[in-house]
């Protein structure tokens, strides 16, 4: 499974959103509704998924799904 598919996975497991609504573009708050608990949530599973460790600054600066595939791919 590439980055994207886990990643949209994850997202739609935690905000039970259709998954056509999850694109690399869609904005996580704006779009798919999450609030600041769901992002705690995601980057938490994000992090067990990965076994990385997402800084709180970097986290608040990851506004689309797009943002997160990338820092995963750079940091994995």
């Amino acid at each position: 499974m590439d980055v994207f598919e886990s990643v949209k996975k994850i997202i739609i497991n935690e905000l039970n959103c259709k998954p056509e609504k999850v694109t690399m573009d869609s904005k996580l708050k704006d779009d798919l509704g999450a609030d600041s608990i769901d992002a705690v949530q995601i980057v938490m599973d994000i992090e067990d998924e990965y076994g990385i460790t997402i800084d709180e600054d970097v986290a608040e600066q990851m506004i689309t799904v797009g943002d997160v595939v990338k820092y995963i791919e750079d940091n994995k």
